[in-house]
């Protein structure tokens, strides 16, 4: 196996498709499938089942699927360490978020940071929890900052940061009443983000908990700006981190509602790659975020019952 091999092996499983995965690392189909099926007589194994509707990998791709993305991770690692060993190596980090937690919690840290440590390159990339991960276990980011959705990778160091609540909100214009119980919204209207969100997967939890079915969701939208735009608007109701509220909390369209019970909530925390040596700017920002990013602020001791 080479490096080249395994890392056309991972774009295929990422898009499920050989044009694609071709395009992604600049390589003619049939010089892609010639790795891969060079890949598959070298283990003896078929690493994909072929389909009209895609690629998928088999059970001994699966297996491989963690060893390639370890050995490519452990081969970056070896190379950052060497080069700050020889003094050589680039000051800069890629952090990976959500959008909520970028624009409200991370800014004013990461402008301290950066005023602290002026020849430290940062990037900021935005996506869903989903992405995050994918994109830590690819190598794309140095860092995520997500919400703790219990899963659990050894390859993985894990920082709790502080516990998020999450609000109910209306618009002003429905004159909505502050329900009794979740039982009474259960026929309500909602946005929300899409499936595979953890602010959905966080929606319908509190549902499910309680055993009630999940109220209707009108519409989906990728972005919790987005969706108070929507409630305000008067499409239904919507599940938000107060957090994401900003001065919306205090507009005339929408209107916040007491939630029936505890409050859902969700720990925000820091994912990084666990290595024998970490890169010196990933050491300065893990300093920091132990100094600057605090556990609980005094204004948030409310959240501690629902964490």
């Amino acid at each position: 196996m080479n490096l080249r091999q395994l890392k056309t092996f991972l774009a295929v499983i990422r898009h499920e498709n050989l044009t694609r995965a071709a395009a992604e690392v600049n390589l003619a189909q049939s010089s892609l499938s010639d790795q891969i099926q060079a890949l598959e007589e070298e283990l003896g194994a078929e690493l994909f089942l072929r389909s009209r509707q895609g690629v998928v990998p088999t059970p001994a791709g699966a297996v491989l699927k963690a060893y390639a993305e370890e050995i490519l991770a452990l081969n970056d690692e070896a190379k950052a360490a060497v080069s700050a060993a020889a003094g050589s190596a680039g000051q800069s980090i890629t952090l990976g978020t959500l959008e909520t937690i970028a624009a409200e919690r991370l800014a004013p840290w990461l402008s301290l940071f950066r005023k602290k440590n002026p020849d430290v390159g940062l990037k900021l990339k935005v996506g869903g929890s989903g992405e995050l991960v994918a994109q830590l276990q690819q190598g794309s980011i140095d860092v995520a900052f997500t919400f703790d959705r219990g899963h659990q990778d050894e390859r993985f160091l894990t920082r709790r940061i502080c516990s998020e609540q999450l609000v109910l909100i209306a618009g002003r214009d429905l004159q909505a009443r502050p329900p009794a119980s979740l039982a009474a919204l259960k026929n309500a209207p909602f946005v929300a983000t899409e499936t595979g969100c953890v602010y959905r997967h966080l929606f319908e939890t509190a549902f499910a908990d309680a055993g009630i079915a999940t109220p209707p969701i009108v519409t989906e939208a990728d972005s919790i700006a987005t969706i108070i735009r929507l409630v305000a608007s008067g499409t239904g109701y919507g599940l938000v981190p107060r957090l994401a509220l900003g001065h919306a909390a205090t507009r005339d369209d929408v209107v916040e509602l007491p939630w029936p019970g505890n409050p859902p909530a969700a720990s925000l925390i820091m994912v990084w790659r666990r290595r024998r040596v970490q890169p010196p700017a990933l050491s300065l920002l893990l300093a920091s975020a132990s100094d600057n990013l605090q556990p609980l602020k005094p204004a948030d001791v409310r959240l501690q019952r629902a964490g």
